[in-house]
């Protein structure tokens, strides 16, 4: 494995109904292909040694005896290639045969897995000619001159992941035997497959290996027969499909007259957290003893990866955009409004700054008054210019509250910060960090207060990704009522007001889309010499886009930070080189780790995404863990 990526394919060869020599060669060009790719496991489509077409012609000696001796050319072959290959042929046992899946590796067949579940309606006529591995209790069998296992009972490991196998229909029915194979251990699912084509049954095939791969927290490779195959009732689109976790990573070009090796990589730490966390996924384990084969490590430990990485995880795709952005609002109001009502306040009180974090978090009150039915006037927004505040965003925030039609306060902070500073004897010519959590404390105590005089709910605006780092006053802005933006990250809060202002007037949309042009910065430094903002965030801790990247791999699924570095590389190549990606990772791990003291007083808010800090939630960690130096120090 490469930082636990496992490298597998797809294939669908060229095939000819009932030629076993020219579909062995067929298959042999897939085989080498793959060893060039450096794949791990290749599987192949169901009965793909012979074709699934041949109806009766499984009946002839002959046609057993061809795919017997395909077979062995396949076995010699492996002996000169490192992956674990799956094929399917028919197997005859006595007086019964089988549909099934052999696995060769190193020149030997390790096992193989008879078909479970055999269609036999419409177009399906399977138990005319094979019997179910669930009629056998032969455990062994003799193929190509060697004593190998057999049953439903297998699963294949080299040690560091497992693979179990279902074909074709197996796939379809209430129980898969994937199921099981999964809680027994399987981290990957195999099926080989001869799935027709109907109109519309394409898209249910692609939802059940998604939902299957899902409920298995498992990665899925899926290959189906080609054209090929017999026409003479059915067509067969030849399909090779790889999800992991209910996300489809690749698929292959359908109805395509070409031979088709899809790669990808399965994540295996991924599915393993996944699993790990979930302390229900073992519940309904059988007692079923499966027997594990050992498969050799393929020993291909670098590889460029082939599978792509969003560099927006927390961001949903545009194509349900709406519908996401909709979701998240309702999810943010429906905290909101439960607080406001039990509660009893009279009214809301929100610091607007004209900066995005502030923008959600009143968009999200305007939203939730109107849900309630509640004047708008109950909301407060407060403006506290400072020493750094600029001309742009003290009017964004001002012109944003007027149009949104809210109860508006203007309260300059910088009289009170100037006797505090005489207070404690500090000179206001020195911008350190007493200069700046001064008035971000008193902007907090100026909200604290105005909320006590008129009943009210202070709302927090910070979002997720200062939370991660800490970037944020310790009970100055960090501290709240009720923090609606806790459960949202930097990268969604700008998804979020995007989208809000193609909601709203043409004057409010005007203003947004200025919030969203403006550069963060919580101006807390006097402006530079043209009164532009001095001080930005992304310049101090780092590009947001990079934390919530690391955020997202970090926390929910556990991933140390050499593979963190290296997925972060694939995705950001276009825009980051590694040595800046690496600067800023080891700035993320350093503050997430430093500033849990902060999270673990955080105040209330709403979960929205997968991920969450609170510590009464998602995140329990000690506020004096010691960040991984071994990184930090490379």
């Amino acid at each position: 494995m490469n930082k636990g990526f496992v490298r597998v394919a797809a294939a669908v060869p060229e095939l000819r109904v009932a030629d076993c020599a020219f579909n062995a060669a067929c298959m042999t060009k897939l085989i080498l292909q793959g060893e060039t790719e450096k794949v791990q496991v290749i599987c192949f489509p169901e009965l793909s040694i012979t074709g699934y077409t041949c109806a009766d012609l499984f009946f002839q000696y002959q046609l057993l005896e061809d795919a017997e001796k395909a077979l062995k050319e396949l076995q010699m072959l492996t002996f000169s290639t490192s992956a674990a290959i799956i094929v399917g042929m028919p197997v005859r046992i006595h007086n019964q045969l089988f549909n099934t899946a052999v696995v060769l590796q190193g020149g030997h067949i390790l096992g193989v897995v008879p078909k479970t579940h055999l269609p036999n309606q419409n177009e399906y006529y399977e138990k005319r000619w094979f019997s179910s591995g669930f009629d056998s209790d032969t455990t062994s069998i003799l193929l190509c001159g060697e004593q190998v296992p057999f049953g439903i009972d297998l699963l294949f490991s080299d040690g560091k992941f497992t693979f179990g196998i279902e074909i074709c229909e197996d796939l379809w029915m209430p129980i898969p035997p994937s199921s099981q194979l999964t809680l027994h251990g399987a981290e990957i699912i195999f099926n080989l497959s001869a799935s027709n084509e109907l109109i519309g049954k394409h898209k249910y095939r692609r939802q059940l290996i998604e939902q299957q791969s899902a409920r298995c927290n498992a990665g899925y490779v899926y290959a189906s027969s080609g054209a090929g195959e017999s026409t003479t009732d059915m067509v067969f689109s030849g399909n090779g499909i790889i999800a992991e976790n209910g996300k489809m990573l690749v698929e292959s070009e359908r109805f395509s007259f070409e031979p088709q090796l899809s790669i990808s990589e399965i994540d295996i730490e991924r599915l393993l957290a996944d699993r790990i966390r979930n302390g229900n996924f073992n519940k309904d384990k059988s007692d079923k003893v499966y027997r594990i084969i050992r498969i050799e490590d393929a020993q291909f430990t670098h590889f460029e990866l082939k599978r792509t990485f969003d560099k927006f995880p927390f961001v949903p795709s545009l194509d349900h955009r709406d519908e996401s952005c909709h979701e998240i609002f309702a999810i943010q109001v429906g905290g909101l409004a439960k607080r406001w009502l039990h509660s009893q306040s009279e009214n809301l009180v929100v610091g607007i700054s004209g900066g995005l974090d502030s923008t959600l978090a009143l968009l999200v009150c305007i939203k939730t008054a109107d849900k309630l039915g509640f004047d708008r006037k109950r909301i407060i927004g407060i403006t506290m210019p400072g020493f750094g505040t600029t001309d742009r965003t003290y009017t964004n925030a001002c012109e944003l509250m007027k149009s949104l039609g809210i109860s508006m306060l203007e309260i300059s902070i910088k009289d009170a910060c100037i006797q505090h500073f005489k207070d404690i004897d500090h000179d206001p010519k020195v911008h350190n960090v007493t200069y700046e959590n001064t008035q971000a404390r008193e902007r907090t105590q100026i909200l604290m207060d105005i909320a006590n005089k008129q009943n009210g709910l202070v709302i927090g605006t910070g979002d997720l990704s200062e939370l991660a780092l800490g970037w944020a006053t310790y009970n100055g802005d960090h501290m709240s009522m009720y923090a609606v933006n806790s459960g949202v990250p930097k990268t969604l809060v700008r998804y979020l007001v995007d989208w809000a202002a193609q909601q709203v007037d043409n004057t409010s949309k005007t203003i947004l889309q200025d919030i969203l042009n403006t550069p963060v910065s919580p101006e807390l430094l006097p402006a530079d010499k043209n009164g532009d903002i001095a001080q930005k965030t992304e310049q101090l801790v780092g590009p947001y886009e990079l934390h919530d990247f690391y955020l997202y791999y970090f926390v929910r699924f556990g991933f140390s930070p050499e593979k963190i570095l290296l997925m972060a590389k694939l995705a950001f190549a276009d825009l980051y080189s590694e040595e800046i990606i690496k600067k800023w990772l080891k700035v993320f791990i350093k503050r997430f780790f430093s500033q849990q003291f902060k999270r673990s007083c955080m105040p209330d808010g709403p979960k929205v995404g997968s991920i969450n800090l609170s510590p009464r939630g998602d995140w329990r960690m000690p506020s004096d863990a010691i960040a991984f130096e071994t990184f930090l120090a490379e």
